[in-house]
C-alpha cells in the first residue's frame, strides 16, 4: 500500500504559506434522483491555506457538506481535482485515500458518530487501531493510552475517561469527537456543523475548543455551519449558492 506522509508531520507550520495548504478546482458533483441527475457543486473553486480557519456557509441544500465531503476524500468529484500542499489526492488509489483520511484529516460531525458500547477513551482510540496492525497497537498501547489521555484532557473530559457515550451530555459527547479526531494529528480539521445538535451555550464552548486549537496548535480547520453567529467566529467565510462559491459582488 503506498504511504503518504502528513505534512502536519514533515513540514514546519506557518501562518503564510507559498502554495494553498488544501485546494480544490472547478468541483462538480452530481447524484442521482431517480432517472434525474440532481447537481450539487458546479465548478467550486476554494484554496485554504495553512492554519486558516475557514466557514463555509450557506442555505440548507446549496453543497456546504458535499463540499466537505468531497475535499475529506469521503466523496469523488464528477469533474475537477482535490490538491494537498500542491498534489493531487483525489483520484490516488483507494488505500492510500483511506490512510489520507486517517493522519491528514480530521473529521467531526454533528451526531458525534461515538460507538455506544465503548468507553470515551476507547471511542478516542479508534482510529490508531484502524491505523496500526493488532500486534503493533498491542506493543505501543501504553503509549497510544497516555497520547489519548491528553487530548482528552485538552478537551476538558478527563473525568468522563472511563464513561460511555449514553452517560455523557450532547458537548461532553461532541468534545470526545473532537478528541477523537485530533489523535492521530490531523493536518487539517473538517467540522460539519460541529454546534448544530447544541444548545447556545454548549456550542460557544466548543467554538472556543476549536479556536484554541487553531489559534495555540495553528490547526487548519474548516468548517460548514448554518449559524451566522458561529460562522463569523472563524478567520475567513466562504459562502456557498446553489453550488457556486458566491463572489463579494454577488453578496453584495
Amino acid at each position: 500500500m503506498a504511504h503518504y506522509h502528513s505534512p502536519r508531520e514533515t513540514i514546519p507550520m506557518t501562518r503564510k504559506s507559498a502554495q494553498p495548504h488544501l485546494s480544490a478546482v472547478a468541483l462538480t458533483k452530481s447524484y442521482s434522483k431517480g432517472p434525474n441527475q440532481v447537481p450539487v457543486l458546479r465548478g467550486v473553486d476554494i484554496e485554504v491555506s495553512r492554519g486558516e480557519f475557514v466557514s463555509i456557509v450557506g442555505q440548507s441544500g446549496c453543497g456546504k457538506s458535499t463540499l466537505m465531503h468531497v475535499l475529506g476524500l469521503l466523496d469523488s468529484p464528477d469533474v475537477g481535482c482535490v490538491r494537498l500542499d500542491g498534489e493531487r489526492i483525489d483520484d490516488l488509489p483507494i488505500n492510500t485515500r483511506d490512510e489520507l483520511r486517517n493522519r491528514v484529516f480530521g473529521f467531526v460531525f454533528q451526531f458525534y458518530h461515538l460507538l455506544p458500547e465503548l468507553t470515551l477513551i476507547e471511542n478516542v482510540l479508534m482510529p490508531l487501531m484502524i491505523r496500526y496492525s493488532a500486534w503493533e497497537y498491542f506493543k505501543r498501547r501504553r503509549e497510544f493510552r497516555n497520547v489519548a489521555g491528553e487530548i482528552i484532557d485538552r478537551v476538558g473530559l478527563s473525568h468522563r475517561i472511563t464513561h460511555r457515550p449514553s452517560e455523557m451530555s450532547g458537548g461532553e459527547m461532541q468534545r470526545a469527537a473532537i478528541a477523537r479526531s485530533l489523535v492521530c494529528r490531523p493536518a487539517v480539521l473538517l467540522a460539519d456543523e460541529p454546534t448544530g445538535n447544541l444548545d447556545v451555550c454548549t456550542g460557544g464552548e466548543i467554538m472556543d475548543l476549536l479556536r484554541s486549537l487553531n489559534e495555540q496548535e495553528e490547526l487548519t480547520i474548516i468548517m460548514v455551519t448554518h449559524d451566522a453567529a458561529v460562522a463569523d467566529q472563524a478567520g475567513r467565510l466562504v459562502k456557498l449558492c446553489e453550488g457556486r462559491i458566491q463572489t463579494l459582488e454577488e453578496a453584495a
